[in-house]
């Protein structure tokens, strides 16, 4: 049955579907503007049967051109009715932006709107153009600086704020008033009508901002740059679209369990949610004496942080590597591992570079209760255990750098791999064993061990907390057919109420708890999926159709090439993400905190097929990247309902987008191959020594070469680090055993065990001062402004986090292609470019005297 949703239209204002009740005098007055009300698929429940009637109609939107028109206060207003049965009452809704199922969490009420726009132009030439436009631009840009230490990322906000302007500049250009008037069912253009009214033209219009992916990258520079390979063209583009495409299968497959519940929050898309809102709200209430608009406030910081980093990021970068302890004694090797910003573990937390504070995510993003988590797990392991070990000389680990993204040799020189490889890239025990075995600094060997805990502790925690929900989710997915029909259950009106800004929270929940994603439902919806089923789905068939075509092909790539990679390899890999796929989805959706399944990918292919590095990267491509990008793809898939996307829409456009951006990051890449000299060594120009591919180069040398049982072996000097495992198994269940019995607000319900061990996988390459810095900013916005200054926290945060983003990117690309690049910085240099350098780099003669040995 069609269901043709009723909308309200007043000449240049938003049209909005919105929450509440159909009045039963239907005079064309202005206090009856007709509202939707529909909790469920086909018609309204929960209102007074003795005060309902019934509408009918004809059966499709072409009843637009039928429907009764009035003049209402000069401004026309067409009702819509629709051919199935609708209940209506005399009641206005009591709030059209706060209905009682809107969502629980502020953030997201912050952020995000509870109406919906039906008659938006979606799917128009300008929308397919400037999206396919950002993935080009987005994504070439994307790969290009994700090679730099410290990275920036060109983000969907960023790409918003481009966007933006031009669309409004594209409507300047083409739409006249004269143009017909376009009619958009599920935001898709259906029909024109020949009479001209201008007022009738629709002002905002949503866009769809493809992600720009670039983790794919990794493994091609590993090949290239480090093993010497020659790789064609073709199986870059194959590698990369099939692994890209499987995770946005994944991504679609779970929606049930990852994008509609109202506890997968997703806070890095609130980001993006609150640009739309400072965009397009015309209102502006003070907040705490702060009365400037949201898009003024974005310019100002824009602009200030695109100026401010000309400073750190090209003529005083000493401000980004701020170790003024070191200053002081920079022939101190035991100063330089405890405050050194580069190698050691920034027990000095400052810094003025925006791109050192964000570089492991923006710190305004994450709740103040998950980054204590990861700053808990950062003091205990990173600054308490791994500087007694060091200068315990565990593991050997005096002599090597107390920080470093390489692995040594037995001279503490960085590990030469080729030498124990055959011309067919293949492990040599003979060359091995007359080498030298792997050596890992302390701080790398205990990320190693908290990555073992952090995988334990996210199966159980996730089954405690999770696993009643999720099993009875699949139940009732199994019962109907289809992970997409579960009818829709509203939010329990009574555990709402009024917070300070008016808006409605729960009765039982307080606000910390609240923020803490600690309702674990998956069976309650909000406004927001209410509103998203007046768009068809897009069919489960479509994720099943492009994951076999995607199977095909990667079956290809490691069957053809060589690899050394079995086809049922790649099976084994894909079943590793099938299983830890949802679990790793919903502590990303709740904390912003990606738990990686890199280690234990490297660790199995290790096992199963030893001596083999480059089928254990591809191995861990399919398993980890599809992974990783399957989750981002969840968080776009989120972004989307928040916006009211048409799912079908958003569909196509993620699938050709990705097409375009694939095929950009090749050429991108292979250009930089071509024309960067010195690329991903540490001599390479502005910081370009592939940071992330080295540490990931690292682990094809210990588990697909080396192996892992001759780390973990009977007898191997890491053996001790698989413990790591049975503790991140068992710890979750003695909290959940003591948090289960707490208050939502005790503190031990917020002790997210994946997220303090899993969020200290990004050391190396990032440092202390990356964690440290990040935790601050984190906690002075989310705990202290949030709740002295709950006002300015709520209109402000967002946006500003946007505004330092965009005006960092932009930054980093005018100064590298308008100054470094060029050359035209070449022989500049002072002392606030010099400084930082001259911190003491210990070679072996002075770990062995500092450590007293």
């Amino acid at each position: 049955m069609s269901r043709t949703p009723l909308i309200s239209q007043s000449g240049s204002s938003s049209d909005k579907l919105s929450y509440g009740a159909l009045p039963t005098n239907h005079a064309d007055t202005e206090e009856n503007v007709p509202f939707l009300n529909d909790h469920s698929s086909d018609r309204i429940t929960n209102l007074d049967e003795p005060r309902a009637h019934t509408l009918r109609s004809q059966s499709s939107w072409e009843s637009l051109e039928n429907s009764k028109r009035a003049t209402i206060n000069g401004a026309t207003r067409r009702k819509v009715v629709r051919d199935d049965v609708i209940s209506v009452a005399d009641e206005t809704p009591e709030d059209d932006d706060d209905p009682p199922d809107n969502s629980i969490y502020p953030q997201v009420r912050a952020s995000v709107s509870a109406s919906d726009n039906v008659a938006a132009s979606i799917s128009t030439p300008r929308m397919w153009l400037l999206s396919l436009l950002c993935a080009f631009l987005g994504s070439g840009t994307n790969l290009f600086f994700s090679l730099r230490y410290p990275s920036v990322a060109i983000t969907p906000v960023i790409a918003l704020v481009v966007v933006h302007p031009l669309g409004l500049a594209w409507d300047r250009l083409f739409k006249r008033d004269e143009d017909p008037i376009e009619i958009f069912e599920y935001g898709i253009l259906v029909k024109r009508s020949s009479a001209s009214c201008p007022s009738e033209r629709i002002p905002h219009v949503r866009y769809i901002i493809h992600r720009k992916h670039t983790d794919m990258y990794k493994v091609i520079v590993e090949q290239v740059k480090f093993y010497k390979q020659d790789l064609s063209i073709f199986y870059q583009i194959a590698l990369t679209i099939s692994t890209q495409i499987l995770g946005y299968s994944f991504a679609g497959l779970t929606r049930r369990f990852l994008v509609r519940p109202p506890s997968m929050i997703w806070p890095a898309t609130l980001l993006s949610t609150a640009m739309f809102t400072t965009m397009h709200k015309s209102e502006n209430q003070a907040a705490n004496g702060w009365r400037i608009t949201r898009w003024k406030f974005f310019l100002v910081v824009f602009f200030g942080a695109f100026a401010w980093y000309f400073l750190p990021g090209l003529l005083f970068p000493a401000l980004s590597y701020f170790s003024v302890v070191t200053w002081f004694a920079p022939q101190n090797v035991v100063v330089a591992n405890l405050f050194g910003t580069s190698s050691g573990l920034g027990l000095f937390p400052v810094t003025f570079d925006w791109a050192q504070i964000a570089y492991i995510g923006s710190p305004l993003l994450t709740p103040w209760w998950a980054a204590a988590n990861v700053v808990t797990g950062l003091v205990i392991i990173m600054w308490i255990v791994a500087p007694i070990m060091y200068y315990k000389n565990a593991l050997f680990s005096a002599f090597l750098p107390i920080l470093s993204s390489s692995v040594f040799d037995n001279t503490g020189k960085p590990y030469d791999v080729s030498r124990i490889l055959t011309p067919d890239f293949l492990f040599d025990h003979e060359k091995y064993e007359a080498y030298s075995k792997v050596y890992l600094p302390i701080t790398y060997a205990l990320a190693y061990g908290v990555q073992f805990a952090g995988l334990s502790a996210l199966i159980t925690h996730t089954a405690c907390w999770y696993g009643k929900e999720i099993w009875q989710v699949s139940q009732q997915s199994v019962k109907r057919g289809s992970v997409d029909s579960a009818s829709y259950q509203s939010i329990d009106s009574s555990r709402r109420r009024r917070d300070l800004n008016g808006k409605t929270k729960s009765d039982n929940v307080s606000d910390s708890s609240v923020e803490a994603g600690i309702d674990t439902s998956m069976q309650t919806e909000d406004v927001h999926s209410r509103l998203m089923r007046h768009y068809e789905d897009a069919p489960g068939s479509w994720y099943l159709a492009t994951f076999f075509a995607m199977l095909v092909i990667g079956i290809f790539v490691v069957e053809y090439y060589p690899i050394y990679l079995p086809w049922y390899g790649l099976l084994l890999a894909l079943g590793i993400t099938a299983i830890l796929f949802i679990p790793v989805g919903i502590v990303m959706a709740i904390t912003n905190q990606h738990s990686s399944l890199y280690l234990i990918c490297q660790i199995i292919c290790g096992t199963v097929f030893p001596g083999r590095p480059v089928a254990n990267m591809v191995f861990t491509t399919y398993c980890y990247i599809s992974s990783a990008q399957g989750v981002k793809f969840s968080s776009d898939l989120k972004l989307g309902h928040y916006m009211k996307i048409p799912p079908k829409l958003l569909f196509q456009v993620q699938t050709v987008a990705t097409l375009v951006s694939s095929f950009t990051q090749i050429g991108v890449l292979n250009w930089m191959f071509a024309n960067m000299p010195s690329l991903c060594s540490p001599d390479a120009i502005n910081g370009f020594s592939c940071p992330l591919a080295r540490v990931h180069f690292n682990g094809s040398i210990l588990w697909g070469v080396v192996g892992p049982h001759r780390f973990f072996g009977r007898g191997a000097l890491y053996r001790p680090l698989i413990w790591f495992f049975l503790v991140g198994a068992i710890a979750p269940i003695l909290i959940f055993a003591i948090g289960r019995q707490r208050p939502l607000s005790s503190v031990w319900r917020k002790i997210n065990l994946p997220v303090l061990f899993g969020s200290l996988s990004w050391i190396p390459p990032a440092t202390g001062l990356n964690f440290s810095i990040w935790a601050v900013v984190c906690f002075v916005f989310n705990s202290v402004l949030r709740r002295r200054k709950p006002e300015w926290w709520g209109k402000y945060t967002m946006t500003l986090s946007a505004a330092l983003d965009s005006g960092l990117a932009i930054g980093v690309v005018v100064v590298f292609f308008g100054f470094v690049f060029p050359g035209l910085m070449k022989g500049f240099s002072w002392w606030g470019t010099e400084v930082y350098k001259q911190v003491k780099r210990p070679n072996f003669p002075t770990w062995y005297y500092c450590c007293g040995r």
